[in-house]
């Protein structure tokens, strides 16, 4: 387990970005999990529909867009594939702004596939007023098909605000980092993404740990080995009361 943690004679010394961090060996491939403790093990919960002032620089909670303001990239061909298929499966009953399919998505000058953006937010997102109801075309397909949204959103949508980075040595061994998505994955503070979703008190009301409440998400991500092994250790530690409190609620004003 590595950690940045400063200890002073008063308690916790900390920066202002302090994080603690566990790595697990996978027992199956030639792979490092690296956990970021402190957002796992916090109270983050989502607060969409609930006050979430969305992404942009100026708060707007009544447009409901939550972090669909600037649509998705979706995670290669697979993701694409799968994108298309449940495309296919929504009408216009669940989605605002239904049309072709071949007319959802772009591809950038990078190679990426996106979602398109339609009247400043993602294609898939319905708004406030649309009577089947304001947000994800995709989150309401799985409601009315009693599936998990994470089984019919992008992958991006479905492990926001989680965030998968691998990493790959020369002798090809890789370190996989899970973590919270942060402002500067977004491109810092010149963009216009206002990305205060995990590093804001507002959202840190949950009442449970986000390593419970993103049970499904994290084994999707890590498999069940790892997830369980990640589990008995975090369960350990919140039993123990041996936690580093999250930067937003340890940060004056949040």
């Amino acid at each position: 387990m590595a950690s940045d943690i400063g200890v002073g004679s008063d308690g916790w010394s900390l920066g202002d970005d302090t994080r603690e961090w566990l790595s697990l060996e996978d027992p199956l491939e030639h792979r490092t999990w690296l956990f970021d403790v402190t957002f796992l093990a916090s109270d983050w919960t989502c607060i969409y529909g609930a006050g979430c002032p969305g992404i942009d620089i100026e708060p707007a909670p009544e447009l409901a867009l939550g972090c669909c303001s600037h649509g998705a990239y979706l995670n290669g061909h697979d993701d694409l594939a799968h994108v298309r298929e449940m495309i296919a499966e929504l009408d216009a009953e669940i989605w605002q702004h239904r049309r072709d399919p071949a007319e959802a998505l772009w591809q950038d000058s990078e190679g990426w596939w996106r979602t398109q953006v339609v009247d400043g937010a993602c294609v898939f997102a319905n708004r406030a007023n649309y009577p089947a109801g304001a947000g994800c075309a995709f989150h309401l397909l799985a409601e009315r098909a009693g599936r998990r949204p994470m089984d019919t959103k992008p992958e991006i949508c479905w492990q926001a605000p989680l965030r998968r980075e691998d990493h790959e040595t020369v002798t090809g061994h890789v370190y996989t980092m899970v973590r919270e998505w942060e402002l500067r994955d977004w491109g810092g503070p010149d963009t216009d993404v206002a990305w205060w979703c995990t590093s804001a008190e507002i959202a840190h009301i949950g009442t449970q740990p986000v390593f419970r409440a993103l049970r499904d998400e994290l084994t999707a991500i890590c498999g069940p080995t790892i997830y369980a092994e990640l589990r008995t250790q975090l369960d350990q530690r919140v039993a123990s009361a041996q936690l580093l409190p999250h930067p937003a609620v340890r940060r004056p004003g949040g």
